[in-house]
């Protein structure tokens, strides 16, 4: 969340950044080093050097652009006095000229080696001569091409520019027309320029550099987790729209990650801050998006476009901030639409649903109220810093909430409640975890009761009816299914089949099949007729059904072996491999008071009738190809178990259901 606010509500400037990085006593040995360095004027005393220092002495400046400015002999007598822990704007008035060049001569011990100057965040284009030899280079200063100007910037001073004892430091700095109308200490200022041992200046920058990043860093590395995280949950449960908007998030957050953690080592063209920069269109959205869809708050068509255009805002806000065309209160105005989105509207939004029992909401609003407070108090600093007589105060609470230093680290604020953020987000989605572990394991449990009542309904076994030989086996897709199918001897002889399908699958599906069975079994005490048996089906499951449908195929079979069936979209049996063709009909538990239409034929001694469920013949296999009703048909007068094992082997997909019927001769014969 907190990448999503830009410059106008979070920018400190360099001298605050600065000074938050320096204890108390190392400010105060700095002061009076400072003040003895001013007797010499424009010179400045390295010969006793023990420990890096900035360069805060006095410095020559003038206005204009010579290359000549950077020769070591250049005659700089009539250049004005500068005092870099003050603003230059005084020296310049009126003119503001583009282009500043500053001299100073250092004195060193002619034995010394290894020293090094190392640059942070003077401007947006620099150069840095020693003795008229570029040491150090940063964009373009004319014609003028910026680069960002957060990387410390660390060169090695020959050897062979120290051996007299002295040399010269010539600075060529542009200095932008905003930055003379808005900046509060344009060009070089005091803390910019530090010499030293090269070996402790790239310690120290790397000690800064972690110090100063690592809570930024790890708030985007557990993003990024949590957003990969987010795309699997999302993928399995598309219903969670909250997920995908933290991918969202995430994803935007790739492009700033990046930038930022190049320019915290190297100076690169500003221009690639426009591209990074650009993403954060999509913030107020992404974000709005996934708060409210955390609490189920729908958002209208209106607030859709004013959060785009916040969008739009934002990024003109980090262009701003940017290219400086417009003062710091004219970028926060421009940026407040997001800045009242994040501070004001979320958290009423998530305090009212938390009051609404919604203890996701109430998670998610400590790190909104933490941010939300640290807007408020970024804003009142802001404006109080205005003040010269309140500044001193207005930089002590800025670095507070922005620069709190915590042994090697400097602490945030803004990136405290972003890291809450992300974990709140991670703590919610751990919730919802562990309660789908539970409910999954309940379920299961269902699921596993489902299957062995249907052990019981369902036979497993061929059942035993003088005169024939049964053959009947169901091979569920999940753990249960939808095919159904009942064998029950009739007085007198024969016997009455009732098979079907219940369209979908698991536990619903398993659910209708016990109501069917129920059903049919209690049916079939007052009537054998198939289609009184279809008919009384279908009136029981209607308005039973949610959507869903059956469908069915009932059979009496005599015990002379006149077959009697009516259908109810079921596909048609198998007579001794030939398909028996029986009237059309809708499926159970579409139309009620629907009629089923008997048709009679005839199993001849030694035949054979087979019955299947369409898990046979939409088999498909891994090229897409279905089993088909031509493959069904051909081994149809094949064993049951044989057929079972063609389909599944083809590539089940679908329960598979197979009941065989064959008329024993022999007894017939007798008959």
């Amino acid at each position: 969340m907190g990448d999503c606010l830009h410059a106008p509500i979070r920018r400190i400037s360099f001298r605050l950044r600065s000074l938050g990085a320096i204890p108390l006593a190392a400010t105060a040995c700095l002061c009076i080093s400072l003040a003895a360095q001013a007797a010499h004027g424009q010179t400045f005393d390295a010969t006793n050097l023990r420990e890096p220092v900035d360069l805060g002495a006095k410095w020559l400046v003038n206005g204009g652009d010579d290359p000549a400015y950077a020769k070591p002999d250049f005659d700089d007598s009539q250049w004005k006095l500068f005092d870099p822990s003050t603003s230059i704007k005084s020296l310049f008035p009126q003119t503001k000229p583009e282009v500043i060049w500053y001299r100073l001569r250092v004195k060193v011990n002619p034995t010394q080696t290894g020293l090094a100057l190392r640059e942070f965040s003077i401007s947006r284009a620099f150069e840095i001569y020693v003795n008229g030899e570029r040491l150090i280079a940063s964009g373009q200063v004319a014609p003028f091409v910026p680069y960002t100007l957060n990387a410390r910037l660390l060169r090695r001073i020959p050897d062979r520019q120290l051996s007299s004892g002295s040399f010269v430091i010539a600075m060529r700095v542009h200095v932008s027309r905003s930055e003379w109308a808005h900046g509060q200490d344009p060009g070089f200022y005091t803390l910019n320029l530090t010499l030293g041992q090269e070996n402790t200046l790239y310690e120290n920058d790397w000690l800064s550099v972690i110090g100063e990043n690592a809570l930024n860093w790890a708030d985007n590395l557990l993003l990024f987790a949590l957003g990969i995280v987010a795309l699997v949950l999302f993928s399995a449960q598309r219903h969670r729209t909250e997920y995908l908007w933290i991918v969202g998030l995430a994803a935007i957050r790739i492009p700033q990650f990046v930038f930022n953690a190049v320019s915290t080592l190297y100076d690169i063209p500003a221009a690639w801050q426009i591209v990074s920069g650009s993403v954060l269109i999509a913030s107020p959205l992404f974000v709005t998006s996934m708060y409210f869809a955390f609490v189920r708050q729908r958002i209208g068509w209106k607030f859709r476009i004013f959060l785009v255009i916040a969008g739009i805002l934002n990024v003109l806000a980090g262009l701003q901030s940017l290219f400086g065309t417009l003062p710091e209160m004219a970028q926060f105005l421009i940026n407040l639409p997001f800045v009242v989105l994040l501070s004001v509207v979320i958290p009423i939004v998530l305090a009212v649903h938390l009051r609404r029992g919604n203890r996701e909401a109430g998670i998610l609003l400590i790190p909104v109220i933490l941010f939300s407070l640290y807007v408020y108090a970024q804003v009142s600093l802001g404006a109080l810093f205005q003040f010269p007589a309140w500044r001193s105060t207005a930089l002590r609470g800025l670095l507070l909430i922005n620069r709190f230093p915590a042994g090697p680290f400097l602490i945030s604020l803004d990136t405290v409640s972003a890291i809450l953020s992300t974990v709140s987000l991670a703590i919610i989605i751990l919730i919802r975890f562990t309660r789908m572990t539970r409910e999954q394991a309940h379920l299961e449990s269902e699921v596993a009761a489902a299957r062995e009542v249907q052990q019981v309904i369902l036979p497993e076994h061929g059942e035993t009816v003088p005169g024939f030989s049964v053959e009947s086996i169901y091979q569920p897709a999940q753990q249960v299914g939808g095919d159904f199918f009942q064998i029950l001897p009739v007085s007198g002889g024969g016997l009455l089949l009732v098979v079907g399908d219940v369209a979908g699958k698991g536990l619903p599906a398993a659910m209708m099949v016990s109501v069917l069975v129920g059903a049919i079994r209690g049916i079939a005490e007052y009537t054998i007729d198939p289609s009184e048996i279809l008919a009384n089906l279908n009136e029981r499951l209607m308005g039973r059904t949610q959507g869903s449908f059956s469908t069915a195929l009932a059979a009496h079979i005599a015990a002379d072996g006149l077959v009697t069936v009516a259908n109810a979209g079921h596909l048609s049996p198998y007579l001794d491999g030939r398909e028996v063709e029986l009237p059309g009909a809708l499926p159970l538990g579409i139309e009620a008071h629907a009629s089923y239409e008997s048709s009679q034929f005839h199993l001849a001694p030694g035949g054979r009738l087979t019955f299947y469920s369409d898990g046979v013949v939409e088999a498909r296999n891994q090229h897409g190809e279905l089993f088909g009703f031509d493959r069904g048909k051909a081994i149809s007068t094949q064993p049951a178990a044989a057929i079972v094992a063609a389909a599944k082997n083809f590539g089940q997909e679908d329960d598979i259901t197979v009941v065989a019927i064959a008329r024993h001769a022999a007894i017939a014969t007798a008959a």
